[in-house]
């Protein structure tokens, strides 16, 4: 289980939470994955996540796009979460830094995912720093945007069944990045 860091609690009663532990093991309804747009998940956490969930999220994955195509910033892929302990892996695309307009692709990558994560009725999610490891992404400037999307979702989105978001981190130095922002962001 993840250790609770920070948590806030939104005026519809949704509470977002930072949490330092493996995103892979959540009690959540359903987990994001800092995916690419092809949905190869051989490395980062996407590479985690499918070695853990078994072969059946890249098999889904493949099949999403063959189906659908590649998988853009706004509109994540949804698979099966093979033998993760949630329902459902969430595959957001973030930007890779130096792309161009990566805040607005890294917003859109968050409010998709929260916005899907609604229409599927679940209840729960759990999501790492997406774009923040092997993309390249500085980490506070990420801290702030997902910051901000989580907090206009809930602020403008008005009845949703998501109820709860975790941001679970897993090295020290992310951990410390997103809390130093969090404590300016939320004072």
């Amino acid at each position: 289980m993840s250790q609770i860091l920070r948590e806030k609690t939104f005026p519809g009663g949704q509470v977002f939470q930072i949490a330092q532990g493996d995103l892979t093991r959540e009690p959540v309804d359903a987990i994001i994955n800092a995916a690419n747009a092809g949905l190869q998940h051989g490395g980062g956490v996407a590479g985690v996540i499918s070695r853990k969930g078994g072969p059946s999220i890249q098999a889904e994955s493949d099949n999403w796009v063959k189906e659908h195509g590649r998988v853009s910033h706004s509109n994540p892929a949804i698979t099966s979460a093979g033998n993760l302990p949630c329902k459902y892996v969430i595959h957001a695309v973030g930007p890779v830094w130096g792309s161009g307009d990566e805040d607005s692709k890294l917003t859109a990558a968050i409010t998709g995912s929260l916005r899907v994560a609604g229409e599927l009725g679940i209840h729960s999610i759990a999501l790492p720093a997406i774009s923040t490891g092997i993309f390249g992404f500085p980490k506070d400037r990420a801290a702030r945007i997902i910051f901000t999307a989580i907090d206009d979702f809930f602020t403008d989105e008005g009845a949703t069944s998501l109820n709860q978001v975790r941001l679970t981190l897993f090295d020290t130095f992310t951990v410390n990045s997103f809390l130093q922002v969090w404590d300016r962001h939320n004072e």
